[in-house]
């Protein structure tokens, strides 16, 4: 019987951090969530709300503050900080100068202080900074992810299962590429028990279905969401729980997200949205699907814009 507490650590406590840590608490996801941030203030009141609500929970968990260096008996580390607000027309890779820095000075205190458990890497650029936390740890590629184009692939599955009035778990259909405006969905590898689902929504909707339409939306909605709100939260929150319970249970489940690649699809040394069996270890696998012409050069562009930022890297 493993008794040992799975251990959770927050490292930014804005609204994805304290979201992902209310989710992580509401689905009892794990034993103990740390959270971390420059401001004391703020993240002592966040553990005290939070505590609150784990009162109600029919388990124990503790919550507590710490500085991210304390950190040698931490399972995984949530990385949600943030360089500053997106501005009007901007997009994510805008934010890639100011968080890279922060992440410059974490990391590396983080190793130095003993750290061996799974990085999860929730802020933007997410791809980039997956492959900056990668090469600033020095750990097995198994053990530094990003939640990457899982959100997204959610948001297709979500859509096609709204049109379909179907559940979206009866939807196997994937987002690859960046998390950002060069991903696409997968079309030549989408189903729905089997069948293409551009078929099953002809015959259910009596049109065929815009594929060039359907990937335009879903690949702005986090951007609509935050224009309207100012942030977005509780999605990337659900894609950061589904994330850690999938490993925490070493489900060998196929996640879209964003792994470094060591040959796979033809590329190396980058990090990029693709579907990945989770385990304890982290990942376990990267599958390799076999794309259509025009996906491959789809996926081909994505990582080279992924590899030109990564030069951007202070």
């Amino acid at each position: 019987m493993n008794t040992k507490a799975r251990k959770v650590m927050i490292i930014g406590t804005g609204n994805v951090g304290v979201s992902a840590a209310y989710a992580l608490l509401n689905q009892n996801i794990c034993e103990e969530l740390i959270l971390v941030d420059l401001d004391k203030q703020r993240v002592e009141g966040h553990c005290q709300d939070l505590s609150d609500a784990a009162a109600y929970m029919p388990g124990m968990m503790k919550i507590s503050t710490r500085e991210a260096r304390e950190c040698a008996d931490v399972d995984i580390a949530v990385i949600t900080v943030s360089g500053g607000a997106l501005k009007p027309g901007q997009s994510r890779l805008d934010e890639l100068t100011n968080t890279a820095r922060i992440v410059a000075k974490i990391v590396p205190d983080m190793m130095s202080n003993g750290f061996k458990g799974i990085f999860l890497i929730a802020t933007n650029p997410c791809d980039i900074i997956t492959w900056q936390v990668w090469k600033l740890s020095g750990l097995p590629r198994s053990q530094v992810i990003g939640t990457g184009v899982w959100l997204d692939t959610t948001r297709l599955r979500r859509a096609l299962a709204e049109a379909l009035d179907i559940g979206a778990q009866s939807i196997d259909a994937f987002i690859l590429g960046e998390h950002g405006d060069t991903q696409f969905p997968v079309w030549s590898h989408s189903s729905v028990y089997g069948s293409p689902v551009a078929q099953v929504y002809q015959r259910k909707v009596g049109k065929n279905l815009d594929m060039t339409g359907l990937a335009e939306k879903v690949r702005k909605q986090g951007f609509e969401i935050y224009a309207r709100k100012g942030c977005t939260e509780y999605g990337i929150a659900g894609t950061i729980a589904e994330i850690c319970r999938n490993i925490f249970t070493g489900s060998h489940r196929a996640l879209a997200i964003s792994c470094i690649l060591d040959g796979e699809y033809g590329e190396t040394d980058v990090a990029v949205g693709v579907p990945a069996v989770l385990a304890q270890s982290g990942v376990q696998q990267v599958i390799e699907l076999q794309l259509a012409a025009d996906e491959q050069q789809k996926f081909a562009h994505s990582v080279a814009v992924i590899k030109a930022n990564i030069q951007r890297l202070p």
